[in-house]
Formats: C-alpha cells, sequence, structure tokens
C-alpha cells in the first residue's frame, strides 16, 4: 500500500470534494464516540462494481466468468475480490476494499424462507463497489491518510504507478478549496405508510398470537414509508441534515447511480478484524426527552424494564447460537448484557457479543452464518423471518441488512441499515420496527415505530429540525 498524510479535513468537506467522481462512498461517524465513532472513511470513482440480484452476479455489468450454476451471491462476492487480498496491517487501518451493501432479501438465498409478496426493485441483493483509494479520517487523533493499493493493476510497478497518480488526484482534490457544506433546500414530503395505526397494532396482536401458539418468542415487525421526491432532489443535503437531526456512528451516505443510500444507523453488525468478530445488538428502546432529570430517568427505566431485559437477552441468546456455528469453540462471550447508549432522540439497551472466527473461515463465511441480524428478525430466525413476511407483504429491500466495508486485508465492519433511507429519482422509502414480544403492547409498539423514524422524516423538513418530529 502507498499512503500520503495530508492537513485534517472536516468529513462532509472531504465528502463534497469527492462529490464529482462516481460511486461515492461516506462511511461516516457522525457521533462521536472513542472506539466506534472514531474514524470516517470516504472514497469515490471505484475500479470495479459488483452487483447480485436474482440469482445473477455481475461485475461492471458484465456476468462473471466461470462461475458454478448453483453459487451463491456471497461466493461470487468472495471470489471478486479473491485477486485483490493483502497482508493486514493494524497500523494504517482500513486498507480499501469494497464498501456496500447486503439487502435483508438476500437471506431468502442463504435459509428456507418464504419470499415476499411484493418487492419495489430499488435495491439489489447485494451491491459493493471496489475502492482503491480511500481517505481514513481520525477524529481522535485530528489526522487524515489517504490510502492507495494500486489495484487493479496487479503487479508490483503497475500498482506502484497508479497508486501514486491516484494520491496526486484525491489529494488536489481535497486542496482544491474550502467546502461549507452547501445545502438545498426542499419542500416537505407526503409520506405513506403501508399501515395504519389499527392494522400495524392488529399485527402486533398476530405476532402475540404466534407466540402464544409457540411458534416463535419474537419477531420485529416494521412499518414502510414511501414518499415522491420533487424533481432535481439533492440526496447529499438530505444526509448533511440526517446526520444533524440524528448523528450515529455508524452513519452512511453511499451513491450507487440511480440509487442513493442515507443512514444514520447506531448498530454494529458484524466487526471482523483478525479473527476477532463482535457484533452489537440492539434491544430495547425509549424516546428521549429536553429535561435531564427526566431523561435520565426514563434511561434508568429502560434498563430496569423486564420485559425490554428479556427481549435483549433472547436475541443476545440467538447471536451467541449463530456465532457458536463459526467461532472456535468456547470464545464467544458477552462483556456487556444491556448496556445503555444514548443518542439524539432515544436510549437503547445494546450488548456486546463476542468471538474467535475458525481457522480457514473469512468475512464472507461470517456473514453466511449470521445473515441477516436476530436483532431485526426474531427467535426462532427462520420462522420469525416467514412471520415477518407475511405480516409486513411488501420486501424489506435494504432496510434490516447490512451497511459497510469488507477490506482488502481481510477485515470486515458492518452496520444494521436501520434509520435508514434508500431512494432513487422519483422516491424514497424509510421504515421504523421494533420487536414484539408476548408482553407488547400494540399501542406503545406502534408509538416506538413512530420515535424511531422521528430523527429521519425531520432530515427531510429543515425547518422542523428543532422539533424532531414526523
Amino acid at each position: 500500500m502507498w499512503t500520503r498524510e495530508i492537513p485534517f479535513i472536516d468529513p462532509v468537506a472531504a465528502a463534497e470534494a469527492f462529490s464529482s467522481l462516481p460511486g461515492l462512498a461516506f462511511l461516516d461517524s457522525a457521533m462521536r464516540h472513542e472506539t466506534l465513532g472514531r474514524v470516517s472513511i470516504v472514497a469515490a470513482d471505484p475500479f470495479g462494481r459488483f452487483r447480485y440480484a436474482n440469482g445473477r452476479a455481475t461485475l461492471d455489468g458484465r456476468p462473471l466468468e466461470g462461475r458454478q450454476s448453483g453459487e451463491t451471491g456471497l461466493e461470487a462476492l468472495r471470489a471478486c475480490l479473491a485477486p485483490y487480498r493483502l497482508a493486514g496491517d493494524e497500523g494504517t487501518g482500513f486498507p480499501g476494499g469494497a464498501i456496500g451493501y447486503f439487502a435483508y432479501d438476500l437471506g431468502a438465498s442463504l435459509e428456507r424462507v418464504r419470499p415476499p409478496a411484493r418487492r419495489a426493485g430499488l435495491t439489489d441483493d447485494i451491491a459493493f463497489n471496489l475502492y482503491d483509494t480511500v481517505l481514513s479520517i481520525d477524529h481522535d487523533s485530528r489526522t487524515c491518510r489517504l490510502v492507495a493499493t494500486g489495484f487493479p493493476e496487479l503487479t508490483e510497478s503497475a500498482r506502484a504507478d497508479r497508486a501514486r497518480a491516484r494520491l496526486d488526484r484525491f489529494a488536489e482534490l481535497l486542496a482544491a478549496g474550502d467546502r461549507t457544506g452547501t445545502r438545498t433546500e426542499a419542500p416537505p414530503l407526503a409520506w405513506r405508510s403501508n399501515f395504519t395505526r389499527a392494522s400495524y397494532e392488529a399485527a402486533v396482536e398476530t405476532v402475540r398470537d404466534y407466540i402464544r401458539a409457540g411458534d416463535i418468542y419474537q419477531a420485529n415487525i416494521a412499518q414502510r414509508f414511501e414518499a415522491a421526491l420533487p424533481a432535481g432532489y439533492d440526496p447529499f443535503s438530505l444526509y448533511h441534515r440526517l446526520r444533524e437531526t440524528n448523528p450515529a456512528t455508524f452513519g452512511a451516505y453511499l451513491s450507487f447511480g440511480a440509487l442513493t443510500i442515507a443512514s444514520s444507523s447506531p448498530e454494529r453488525f458484524m466487526k471482523l478484524q483478525g479473527r476477532a468478530v463482535e457484533t452489537r445488538p440492539i434491544k430495547g428502546t425509549v424516546r428521549r426527552v429536553e429535561d435531564p432529570a427526566e431523561d435520565r430517568a426514563l434511561g434508568e427505566a429502560l434498563q430496569a424494564n423486564v420485559k425490554e431485559r428479556a427481549e435483549n437477552i433472547m436475541i443476545v441468546d440467538l447471536l451467541r447460537n449463530d456465532l457458536s456455528r463459526i467461532c472456535e469453540p468456547h470464545s464467544v462471550k458477552v462483556p456487556v448484557l444491556c448496556g445503555l447508549e444514548s443518542y439524539a432522540s432515544v436510549h437503547h439497551l445494546v450488548s456486546v457479543v463476542t468471538g474467535t472466527l475458525r481457522q480457514g473461515l473469512d468475512a464472507i463465511d461470517l456473514i453466511a452464518a449470521t445473515f441477516p441480524g436476530g436483532s431485526i428478525t426474531g427467535a426462532p430466525k427462520l420462522r420469525a423471518m416467514d412471520i415477518i413476511t407475511e405480516i409486513e407483504g411488501d420486501a424489506r429491500e435494504l432496510y434490516c441488512g447490512a451497511i459497510g466495508a469488507i477490506g482488502f486485508d481481510g477485515s470486515l465492519d458492518t452496520s444494521i441499515a436501520i434509520r435508514t433511507v434508500f431512494m432513487d429519482e422519483a422516491r424514497a422509502v424509510l421504515q421504523a420496527g421494533g420487536g414484539v414480544t408476548l408482553l407488547s403492547d400494540p399501542a406503545a409498539e406502534y408509538e416506538e415505530t413512530l420515535t424511531k423514524a422521528a430523527r429521519v422524516f425531520a432530515a427531510f423538513e429543515p425547518d422542523r429540525n428543532e422539533r424532531g418530529a414526523p
């Protein structure tokens, strides 16, 4: 790899500097945290574009050659990345790699679950762009580093020539001038849900009936909100506002041509560094209020809530089981159980589950064994997924899938795609849901979905940011 230190630059300004290039990818630690929200990654102009949809894998729009008929999308992605493997170097950080998403509906090709009745077709099942040059911004040390691998060239001399040229080009873009994040205003959007209050509350009761019948212990049920976009809508302006109204440790802005993703997720799905695995499931939510004493009391009450703790522990057990399938025996641990984390509009209960990946396995194996995340399906996972499909009707597409990066060094870091908007030129989609257990109150579950969506709605209505309400 070839690196170049540059003066510290605000991550939004860096993303804007690269926005003239195709395929902008911005993994944004908009909410500062000593470990989770320390580094932001900005990249653009990928040298490869991997897509998997309808059982077909492509690279730069062309079918991948030499693929076996029974090969999964994950196996095709592994083969696509194989020529560009680098030795790990923890001191360098993210060395470049694939940045993109796994849609929730990929799960139907990994497990025997029923397909949804309706799919809007906005997303592929897998979409990753391959980036040879990335900017890494360390917010704690206030340092910036450009990293170039020289790929897709494979000989040392050709890689070196390409890497130096790419470092020069990206450094020039960053030095071109001061950028202050100019934003385009837009009229409020008219959001429509696929549920009414009454039908959502009825859906909660249906889940409770399944629980009483012994089918499941819990399931996550979501509303799908959709809105038409005005001509010329600026999605990056939307993301700029979103990171202000709802800053999160796992923010993301990804451009895939006609599809744009703006995410402010607080939840890590899977991280792999070396052989160390970490997942951080969220289960348990309560709104925040302005009064500090009342806000603190709400957080303390959440940690003591029997229903919320039981829901979290149930998902921890599910993830322990998933990780035990691919981790070294006795390596799966729970260093944090039902810890409290606070974000702009909500408090969450968050647990941490860790393990050591077995020798010979990689990031693709980790995704295959754990996707989609248990915190946004339910338990048992497969039956919960079938019930979700039955009740929701619409394919989730990106919602509750995973967004993140697979490094050329074999590393992986992904978030759960919640608090996430995906949009084309004509429409935007936002989903919000919650885990339903036997102790769930239908009215409270409905209100929880609105609480989770509130700050995202506010980003589409700049004049209402201060209130943060839908």
